[in-house]
């Protein structure tokens, strides 16, 4: 009886476990969010290509893929100009 009760408890307060609303991490994985940004932007001409991060992430954000095969984060606000002169991956 008592391994019963236990189980049922245990249920229980599984089922009442609060979820954490806040949480991207169900959503997106971390990978694909920026959380370090340049502070100068590379030379275009090193870039291969520049994907957005997803609107579920906590930054909005662009990738840009260099030739050399790294990745570099900037802020969305500050690239605008700078994307129409670069493809997207």
């Amino acid at each position: 009886m008592k391994l019963i009760t236990t189980a049922l408890v245990c249920l229980l307060l599984a089922a009442m476990w609060p979820q954490d609303a806040t949480s991207k991490s169900m959503h997106m994985p971390y990978a694909r969010c920026c959380f370090n940004f340049l502070n100068k932007l590379p030379l275009q001409k090193s870039i291969r290509c520049y994907r957005r991060t997803s609107p579920t992430c906590s930054h909005s954000a662009v990738v840009f893929r260099m030739k050399k095969g790294q990745e570099s984060c900037a802020l969305s606000s500050r690239v605008r100009d700078y994307l129409k002169k670069i493809k997207p991956c």
